[in-house]
């Protein structure tokens, strides 16, 4: 007990609408849901609980998680409720009183509870048909802050008491309990393959439709990590863990649901980290950045490559390293730095044709010549709104991104296309802009993102010069029918 207001949970309880009275009969109804009918909490516990810092037992925070997640249609964890997470490793944190209210880094029993209880709750959300909105992004310097250090050290391996007791026990940390058991070799294959299947559905379609069954996944992978299986099994699930994690995170961006999406960027970064896979970690935050750079903060996207790039380590390949640099120029794109763009974007190409031709993992598949491109054009797009003569590379790489793309990534080419009319609007060449325009209205049918929305209004956006012109006008009226009625936070001009 703080003796001071939990701040945290004073503000959830304020938007939630209760009152305490209300809540100690719904902790009490929960809880017996969730196997707990002796738990009896009643007005004034609540009251210690909010108004004097008191933190409640197991499996209180737990339920109560799970009431506000219901009641507010988004992910609440146990942190964002401002109570310590009662874990048997690492050191605890007073989540009401820092600038790091998360308090990362995790240890490894801990990040395992997080994983397992947050897509618990996103399943819940996704069962009820509510829509996750409402939280705040965390800033890139608060996490690089946090993870700086961290990210550059090695996990802990076999002889360090990660679990102090049972360590074939599993903590019922989330809202589905899983019973904890091994499993084999055979089994964490067929895990991985379900990756390459996901990720491929996600480049050809979009987010959407697949979503729910990625985080179901990874849902069922965090139960599998509270068992202590063989340390090479165990650095493979996490893999599994981190894979999945950053589908899960790129898919909720895609589909609008941002600060769900940078929580699993975060719980990517762990589990690859785990898994002794460094550059895997640094890719999970250089999504986090691409994410800041479409909601119009650069700034924030800068700091996460710098931690992104760190975090990496030494066995980063040169086409990781060209990717970062093409994110990173991105950014420098939308605050108008030509010059720092451009010399980015030049070491971007170096480092991408130094490439050996060593094997590259399998989540840097889709980094290829056409993506190469396409994130060129998108930096030279990005800059026109500040410099119009940037519209003409920028026309040059979407161009060749198309020349290259492969069957199988048909959001990357719709993407490709609206980089290509919006820089042709910019460039004053209208009757190039309709046809690029009208190939993309082709295909927005064909995916689920809310990604493409958003640069679809902004190519809108740059039409409006050409109210006189005939098929652009006719152009206009289609994107109009082609856009939901009611657009979420769209971003800012020249974002995607």
């Amino acid at each position: 007990m703080t003796g001071q207001t939990n701040t945290r949970l004073a503000d959830l309880f304020g938007l939630a609408g209760w009152s305490k009275g209300e809540l100690a009969r719904l902790v009490n109804r929960q809880a017996a849901a969730m196997g707990h009918p002796q738990l009896a909490t009643d007005t004034s516990r609540v009251r210690r609980w909010i108004d004097r810092g008191e933190t409640p037992r197991d499996p209180v925070p737990r339920v109560l998680a799970a009431l506000f997640t219901e009641r507010l249609g988004r992910v609440v964890t146990i942190e964002d409720l401002g109570f310590v997470r009662h874990g048997r490793a690492g050191k605890k944190q007073d989540v009401r009183k820092t600038d790091n209210p998360d308090g990362l880094p995790w240890p490894p029993d801990r990040a395992a509870a997080v994983l397992t209880e947050f897509t618990g709750m996103d399943l819940m959300l996704n069962r009820r048909g509510l829509v996750g909105a409402g939280a705040a992004l965390a800033a890139g310097s608060v996490l690089s802050n946090a993870m700086h250090d961290w990210l550059q050290t090695d996990p802990a391996r076999k002889g360090v008491a990660q679990r102090a007791t049972d360590p074939l026990h599993a903590d019922p940390a989330g809202f589905d309990r899983y019973e904890a058991a091994p499993i084999g070799s055979e089994e964490i294959e067929a895990l991985e393959h379900s990756v390459v299947v996901f990720r491929a559905w996600d480049a050809s379609r979009g987010g959407g439709l697949q979503r729910k069954a990625v985080v179901g996944q990874l849902n069922e992978v965090g139960g599998m990590l509270a068992y202590r299986h063989a340390d090479h099994l165990q650095r493979r699930l996490w893999g599994v863990a981190a894979n999945l994690a950053v589908l899960a995170g790129w898919m909720s961006h895609d589909v609008g649901l941002e600060p769900t999406a940078q929580k699993y960027f975060v719980i990517a970064a762990h589990a690859a980290r785990e898994g002794g896979d460094r550059p895997r970690a640094g890719e999970a935050l250089s999504r986090a950045a691409r994410q800041m750079v479409h909601l119009g903060r650069p700034d924030d996207a800068l700091d996460l490559m710098k931690l992104a790039k760190v975090g990496s380590g030494e066995r980063v390949l040169p086409r990781t390293r060209a990717m970062f640099h093409t994110i990173e120029a991105w950014a420098q794109a939308s605050m108008g730095r030509g010059q720092a763009m451009r010399r980015t974007l030049g070491e971007a190409e170096d480092l991408f044709v130094s490439d050996t031709g060593e094997e590259k993992p399998d989540w840097m598949q889709n980094f290829d010549e056409a993506d190469m491109h396409g994130m060129q054009a998108l930096a030279y797009r990005t800059l026109a709104e500040h410099d119009p003569a940037a519209a003409i590379p920028a026309q040059r790489h979407a161009k060749l991104a198309l020349e290259l793309r492969h069957g199988g990534h048909d959001r990357s080419k719709l993407f490709d296309h609206i980089s290509m009319a919006s820089a042709c609007f910019i460039a004053d060449d209208p009757e190039q802009a309709d046809r690029y325009a009208r190939l993309a209205l082709v295909s927005m049918g064909n995916t689920s993102s809310h990604r493409t929305w958003d640069r679809l209004r902004e190519m809108y956006r740059l039409t409006g010069q050409y109210a006189g012109h005939s098929s652009v006008e006719t152009l206009r009226e289609e994107i109009e029918l082609a856009l939901p009625r009611s657009p979420v936070n769209s971003p800012r001009a020249g974002q995607a």
